[in-house]
């Protein structure tokens, strides 16, 4: 059975140098690892590739991309060897085609921070093959819950399917709000993401609008001013369907950002 599960995964390398704001998500996703079954294989969609036609890794060995500004010099040698499954990528392509959602295969770009930071942490041996699929650049919520449909009918053995982005993502209340003072906008909305995906009451239907409608929620666009972070979120319900298991909700930065496991 294919596991999923979205992660909000920090800002830029600073989980990697242990940063003091990154200590709970830090400790959260090397638990995760053992949370989960071991996968055989992962399929990461990172809030940091965005495409006009969804792109999908297909590396042998695939390198890394430093996609982050002015942080310490380390951050840039950072090294995670995992990797590539072209027979995964292809069987990706396969299913989304079959669904009538333009995907192409893509062999020069490198893994970004939304990927090998979390994996990083959570299977740090870099031994388990890995792919990454990009958002698709019009942001639209409904083609990224028919985008996680799509895969959902992948029928790969100890497949995770990894969504990395952060349920809040505000860079300038990260830094408005004074230190240990609730945000009470931030609150607001994940409680309401929490509910969206956990409370059982809600038919499929409910809970597949609330999402395609993400922007009606309290403070949408205060926490997320704009929704790349959000989308892998929406491509993991896609492909779950199904009320989350588990919720984890840490502090990152001063502010409640929460992971889901389904």
């Amino acid at each position: 059975m294919t596991q999923i599960v979205f992660i909000s995964h920090g800002g830029g390398p600073l989980p990697l140098l242990g940063d003091s704001n990154h200590i709970e998500l830090i400790q959260h996703l090397r638990q995760l690892s053992h949370d989960l079954k071991a996968p055989k294989q992962i399929l990461v969609i990172s809030a940091h590739w965005e495409a006009s036609v969804i792109q999908i890794t297909h590396h042998s060995n695939p390198p890394l991309l430093y996609d982050y500004y002015g942080f310490p010099e380390q951050s840039y040698h950072l090294d995670y060897p995992v990797p590539g499954s072209p027979s995964l990528a292809e069987a990706v392509q396969f299913q989304l085609r079959k669904q009538e959602i333009a995907a192409e295969l893509e062999q020069s770009r490198g893994l970004d921070h939304g990927v090998f930071v979390p994996l990083m942490l959570m299977y740090p041996n870099a031994d388990i093959p890995c792919i990454q699929v990009s958002l698709q650049q019009s942001f639209n919520p409904l083609t990224h819950l028919q985008l996680g449909q799509a895969l959902a009918s992948l029928n790969q053995e100890g497949l995770l399917i990894l969504g990395s982005g952060f349920s809040f993502h505000n860079m300038q209340a990260f830094f408005q709000q004074g230190a240990g003072i609730p945000d009470a906008k931030n609150l607001a909305f994940e409680t309401w993401l929490k509910e969206t995906l956990n409370n059982r009451d809600f038919s499929e239907t409910e809970r597949w609008e609330r999402l395609r409608n993400w922007e009606r929620a309290p403070n949408a666009r205060y926490c997320r001013p704009r929704e790349e972070h959000l989308l892998p979120l929406l491509v993991c319900y896609g492909v779950a369907q199904r009320p989350c298991a588990r919720v984890q909700t840490v502090t990152v930065l001063g502010k409640q950002a929460s992971s889901f496991i389904w």
